[in-house]
Parts: structure tokens; sequence; C-alpha cells
């Protein structure tokens, strides 16, 4: 999902009951243009609820420059991001 006015892309990955439940993407989306959050600041916050209610998963955003955030709230999350520059960074915890 992505917010239509360019602020914030996310992608979520984990149990989906909780992520649908709080409508993850978007209300990371509507963190960062309503609430005045950061990107990683909205996904944490958003990873908060999933964890408070015993979900478990990750998610990957992207802010309006393209600075990218990968939180997750299990026990590990597979990810790789694609810089820009051409650098790659992966990770598999």
């Amino acid at each position: 999902a992505s917010d239509l006015d360019g602020r914030a892309a996310v992608s979520c990955t984990g149990q989906g009951e909780y992520f649908i439940r709080i409508a993850a993407a978007h209300q990371v989306a509507a963190r960062v243009r309503f609430g005045g959050e950061s990107v990683g600041e909205a996904a944490c916050a958003v990873l908060g609820e999933i964890r408070d209610l015993k979900g478990d998963g990750g998610l990957i955003a992207l802010g309006a420059e393209g600075e990218p955030h990968a939180p997750f709230v299990s026990e590990g999350m597979k990810r790789a991001l694609l810089y820009t520059d051409g650098r790659i960074e992966a990770a598999a915890f």
C-alpha cells in the first residue's frame, strides 16, 4: 500500500490478521501525513500495536526521500534493500 500524496510507501509481512485488523500500511501513512511522525517513528508505533495484540511480523516503509525502514516484531525478518546509489543491504534477522 502507499500513501497517495507520495509521503510513504509500505509493504507488510507477518500474521496478516493483525496487520489487517489495524490497517497497518494505511496507519503508517496516516501517521506520517496527519500526525507529523517520521516514517520510522510511524512504522515502529504501528508494529508496537501489532505486538500488543500478540501478533508478529514486520514491514518495509519508504519515506518521500526514499529513506528505508524495516522494523519487525518477530523472531526475525529476512529483507533486502537496494539504494539509489547501488548499495544492497541484506539481513536475515
